[in-house]
């Protein structure tokens, strides 16, 4: 695979003039009910069956909708604790096909979700060429700095650490202030960008 080609599509896909930034965090009431669910990830005491019932509760109450029940089940089966990747694999299908049963203004934001999921079990399973692809993709639809930290730490995980580098260069020189901000957050905080600092 051509890295090169990758990262001209990345810079294509932002244009200083009309530059419009996306939230990487989930907004609006259902912001709240992931926090429930990420908290139930981080106990000690998780259990997978408990969690994936929070879930479908949230969701049966309304406070998530289809489309981020499968992205938080998604995330339930590919988390360290539970490592389920055929299950992973599903829910995302499940949100792609929720999504686009949606549609509406959220669409495009909505398909970053499910391109970062897929690039996510590809990172997961040490596909790190698929990943890379999907994350580009992701950042394509969505032009957030966790879309940009996932490329960043796949580029690095492929040993092209001269490329992660030159793409942090050209983030840091040409993309918005607040967006330059988060990614070297990410990276002071994230272990697989720890190459970047």
């Amino acid at each position: 695979m051509n890295h090169q080609t990758l990262l001209d599509r990345i810079l294509k896909a932002v244009d200083a003039q009309a530059y419009l930034p996306l939230a990487d965090a989930v907004e609006g009431p259902a912001k709240e009910a992931m926090r429930l669910v990420e908290a139930e990830l981080k106990r000690d005491d998780f259990d997978v069956t408990r969690v994936r019932g929070l879930v479908r509760e949230l969701h049966d109450r309304g406070r998530i909708d289809a489309v981020m029940l499968h992205s938080a089940l998604h995330v339930i089966a590919a988390s360290p604790k539970v490592q389920d990747w055929p299950e992973a694999a599903r829910q995302i299908g499940e949100q792609e096909v929720a999504a686009l049963r949606q549609g509406g203004a959220q669409l495009d934001s909505h398909l970053a979700s499910v391109d970062r999921h897929r690039g996510v079990l590809a990172f997961l399973m040490g596909q790190f060429e698929v990943a890379l692809d999907y994350f580009s993709r992701a950042f394509e639809r969505q032009r957030s700095a966790g879309n940009l930290a996932n490329v960043l730490a796949t580029l690095l995980r492929l040993g092209e650490e001269e490329e992660a580098l030159e793409l942090l260069a050209q983030i840091r020189s040409s993309f918005p202030a607040q967006l330059v901000k988060q990614v070297d957050d990410m990276i002071a905080l994230d272990p697989d960008l720890a190459l970047l600092r």
